[in-house]
């Protein structure tokens, strides 16, 4: 669900202010006057050691930047703590400035990762007077997500699409470099953002480099970018970068050195200075791991510290800033005193942190871990409640604060979290909001109120897909005394993880039963969300007539109306066939009427499909996409693209499948939907079936059945069958085909499916009558007539025809044929073409060649136009046979472009501007433009005015 609060825009005209929510600027205004920044570096300033050992990972990332101009892309840079990940991004950083490029830095930082968009206000802070230059609904989106307006937040991937645009437009001035080191401590919001941004690189001046640490998991991890694994130093570097800067060790000491540090460069740095003063061997923590004697070496560093300077870099570790007036101003509240510059330079001399314009920052991750983990509780309380005094004016960061210096349960604090969370929600800050309810629930007295706060943190947890995070939510809730209500929210929260299709049906009888509690309990909307699952459960697997039948009877006891897009969608869910009447009578109904909210108008497309109403399915997923683009759903945005492209095909519309296909899969995949990325995957290699393209429909089903192998989804493999019976149709293998489509109706195959077989009769029919096996299926086409009875579904009752005609005996099918084809089948081309083709063959068949040439001209120049290549051939081969030669199918555009060139044209032909074209594809418009310019040649057109003609003419 996506629920969105009402809120009012504001057009954001003032200029872009250093203190945007997110990481703090270090120019705020406080008490402490920002210190003399040149005293303070002077005393850190040293020559950049050269990259021992790093030789062959230099090329490749100066040749990577080196090549922006030609196109942009994104690496990921791994390895483990003090590898040299950041070293390497600092050599990227100084050829792209020797190149003349830009450069854009964002950090991580572990502190930092509740604050929604903090990373991303880093790397856009230099260009945020370029924000206003933007349209107005991307301006509008970046200006709620940084907190510029009131505005509930948009869809994430919207404000994704501002920041493309606005880098993009910074690149086409000069090229630029994006770097963000330690990604994987981003805040989620600006990982995401940035993730999306690194997918759609390829047409800009523009190169990221992200760098990762093992072991941790990241937004940049599903993104299919390539990755530079970052390995130990071989022994010879080592030793070259450890006598380098720490020439004249004893050798003892310097080969207990080496073995230590294991290659690892920051160990070679850091360890010597644990050990000076050792004249042997000494004792150097060898039996902990590598990272753990790193943060005890700079823990022991830190112990020589004044007391003042502890104490300040204590406060700058729990910092959620890097303003260095800030720490001075905490620190001075917890010793009692003035603290001054002079206090810093002790901690800057041995290395443990820099000042500069950007503020107080640790010179590696673990030195701030390593003095957090060393300090006491109370310690640590006492300096947070110390940041929390400091903030005071800034309560979206004291809260925090304020949270983590409590020693015990805090109502006050709770309840303030809590209203942060609301807040957080709204600016689309999901995580930070899941994250502020959970520490409200652990500070809360009243257990009623905690349990509500639990619950409600696992529901932000479902939204973002977080399993782990939901289940131990719950694990904390179940235990506590909860009402009805909750206890039947818990039953949903647990149920809904991709809308319930990772179970299988065991789970149904329950999640009916908790429905029913909920309706009871006067909360039909939860009822109806706990049955949506049900269905959904049913759909995917098979829970038997009886489950479905009493997920249906609870539906309809609710009291909604009958035209609620939920309801009909559980029908066509639970019992496609029992209710199918009802449901097309419904749909049809409602698609006559007023146009809809496109939330509503995508399920109604969904359920179009469900129930064989392949035209409508189509007409009504169409209808929602473009609110679905605008809004940035682009998760619903796939959903809908998806019903459209099965139900394309089916149409054999591949001018609007090809597209489809491709958006759908490319969108799911971002969008973390696995099982729908399975099915339209399944859905592609239909298409290419279609195509003849025999060779994809295998990569096609595989890659279906491999991205479901989890569960035994129905859907999927069944329409995989179907795939791979349709690809052995075209290649006149009927056998093969008849095996393939054959198991779609064998109950006990997990490729059976009690709708989705109804809609490959025709399929079924003809490789029967081809092979020979025309009595097999008599029992199967005998039961599904049967089904034709209780449902006008239109694809069933086009494929029966199709099947009484084929099957029939010579002497009864003429007749069949003919009221087959006397249908209105105009919608639907390729089911009539089809009729045309078998009647064709069956009047040449009965010697009656003359006769069989109209059908079958029909049916070819039907195909030829559809471009369903192998039903066109076998037209021809009919036609030949009969006496008739036919022209060479000339190659249509769809035949010439990749799917996403197909959409481009299309959209460009209508008119659409390359900007306009890129909003909707969440493109940046160099993208677009740099497709069509690949385009023109391959349509051999000269310009835009030409498409429109390229597209409905033949090549």
């Amino acid at each position: 669900m996506d629920p969105q609060p009402s809120g009012t825009t504001k057009v954001i005209t003032e200029r872009f202010p250093d203190d945007l929510p997110g990481r703090p600027h270090p120019a705020v205004d406080t008490p402490c006057p920002e210190p003399d920044m040149r005293a303070v570096r002077g005393s850190a300033d040293r020559p950049t050691p050269p990259l021992y050992g790093r030789e062959s990972e230099t090329r490749l990332i100066n040749d990577f930047v080196r090549q922006v101009r030609g196109g942009g892309t994104a690496m990921i840079v791994r390895g483990e703590a003090g590898i040299g990940k950041s070293a390497l991004l600092s050599e990227s950083a100084g050829v792209a400035a020797a190149h003349g490029l830009r450069i854009l830095r964002a950090t991580g930082v572990e502190s930092e990762t509740h604050m929604p968009f903090a990373g991303l206000h880093q790397l856009l802070l230099p260009i945020r007077a370029e924000i206003d230059a933007l349209p107005g609904p991307q301006r509008d989106a970046l200006g709620a997500a940084f907190g510029l307006t009131d505005a509930a937040v948009p869809d994430l991937f919207l404000i994704a699409l501002a920041v493309l645009n606005l880098l993009g437009e910074t690149a086409a001035r000069s090229p630029v470099l994006l770097l963000v080191e330690d990604a994987h401590w981003l805040d989620r919001s600006s990982a995401d953002v940035l993730a999306f941004v690194a997918r759609r690189l390829d047409a800009e001046p523009m190169v990221m480099l992200a760098a990762i640490r093992d072991g941790f998991s990241s937004s940049f991890d599903e993104a299919g970018l390539r990755e530079l694994q970052l390995k130990r130093l071989d022994d010879e570097a080592a030793a070259a970068l450890l006598d380098t800067r720490n020439p004249g060790l004893a050798p003892a000491v310097r080969r207990r050195l080496l073995k230590e540090s294991a290659g690892n460069p920051l160990a070679l740095v850091e360890l010597p200075l644990a050990s000076q003063g050792q004249r042997d061997e000494g004792t150097l923590l060898a039996w902990l791991p590598l990272t753990t004697r790193l943060e005890r070496a700079f823990t022991a560093r830190v112990s020589g510290l004044p007391p003042v300077t502890r104490t300040l870099l204590l406060v700058a570790a729990l910092n959620d800033g890097t303003s260095l007036a800030e720490t001075l101003n905490a620190t001075s509240t917890l010793v009692g005193a003035g603290v001054t510059v002079a206090d810093v330079t002790p901690a800057i001399a041995v290395r443990l942190i820099t000042v500069d314009e950007e503020g107080l920052l640790f010179r590696h991750p673990l030195m701030r871990s390593a003095i957090r983990q060393s300090s006491s509780l109370p310690q640590r309380h006492a300096a947070h409640a110390a940041l929390a005094q400091v903030l005071a004016d800034r309560p979206e960061r004291c809260i925090w604060h304020r949270a983590a210096a409590s020693p015990g349960p805090d109502e006050d604090i709770a309840s303030e979290l809590e209203a942060a969370a609301t807040h957080e929600y709204r600016r689309g800050a999901i995580t930070t909001a899941a994250v502020a309810l959970e520490h409200a629930a652990r500070l809360s007295d009243d257990p009623a109120r905690r349990a509500e706060r639990l619950l409600r943190a696992a529901e932000h947890g479902v939204e973002l897909g977080r399993p782990d995070v939901v289940g131990r939510l719950l694990r904390e809730a179940e235990p506590l005394e909860l009402s009805s209500r909750q206890r039947s929210r818990m039953v949903w929260i647990r149920a809904t993880f991709d809308d319930g299709i990772r179970d299988d049906s065991a789970g149904v009888p329950l999640l009916t039963e908790v429905a029913e509690h909920a309706a009871a309990d006067g909360d039909t909307g939860l009822a109806l969300k706990l049955l949506g699952i049900a269905a959904l459960r049913c759909f995917w697997a098979q829970p038997g007539p009886e489950v479905r039948q009493r997920v249906v009877t609870t539906a309809e006891s609710l009291p909604v109306d009958e035209h609620n897009a939920q309801l009909l969608t559980i029908f066509a869910y639970a019992a496609p066939l029992d209710r199918g009447a009802v449901v097309i009578e419904r749909l049809r109904r409602s698609a006559a009427g007023p146009a809809g909210d496109s939330l509503a108008v995508r399920l109604l497309g969904s359920t179009a499909v469900l129930v064989g109403d392949f035209d409508l399915a189509e007409a009504l997923s169409a209808a929602s996409l473009t609110d679905l683009r605008a809004q940035g759903r682009l998760g619903l945005l796939a959903r809908a693209l998806g019903a459209q492209a099965w139900s394309a095909v089916h149409l054999a519309d591949l001018s609007t499948a090809i597209p489809a296909v491709e958006e759908a899969g490319r969108l799911a995949r971002e969008t973390a939907q696995p099982l729908m990325y399975a099915i339209v995957q399944a859905t592609g290699a239909m298409l290419a079936a279609l195509r003849g393209e025999h060779d994809r429909v295998e990569i096609y089903a595989a890659e279906a059945e491999r991205a479901s192998k989890s569960i035994r989804a129905r859907p999927v493999l069944a329409t995989v069958q179907l795939a791979r019976g349709l690809a052995e149709l075209g290649r006149g293998r009927h056998d093969a085909a008849y095996e393939h489509l054959r198991r779609m109706h064998d109950p006990a195959d997990p490729a059976y499916h009690i709708g989705l077989r109804c809609y490959a009769v025709t399929e079924l029919a003809d490789a029967a009558a081809h092979s020979g096996r025309g009595g097999e299926i008599a029992g199967i086409v005998e039961e599904l007539e049967a089904i034709a009875l209780r449902t006008p579904s239109p694809s069933l009752h086009a494929g029966l025809r199709h099947a009484r005609a084929v099957l029939a005996d010579d002497t009864e099918a003429e007749p069949l044929f003919q009221a087959a084809l006397q249908v209105d089948m105009r919608r639907w081309p390729f089911v009539r073409a089809r009729a045309q083709l078998a009647y064709g063959e069956w009047l040449r068949r009965q010697r009656r060649s003359a006769d069989s040439q109209a059908p079958l001209r029909a049916a070819r120049e039907t195909f030829d136009a559809l471009g369903v290549i192998p039903w066109s051939e076998r037209a021809r081969q009919e036609l030949r046979a009969s006496g008739e030669t036919s022209r060479r199918r000339n190659s249509e555009a769809q035949d010439k472009l990749t799917p996403q060139e197909l959409q481009i044209v299309q959209m460009a032909a209508e008119g659409l501007t390359n900007k306009e074209i890129g909003q909707k594809l969440y493109l940046s418009h160099r993208t677009v433009s740099s497709h069509l310019y690949r385009i023109f040649p391959k349509l051999g057109i000269a310009s835009r005015s030409e498409l429109g003609a390229a597209l409905r003419t033949s090549a």
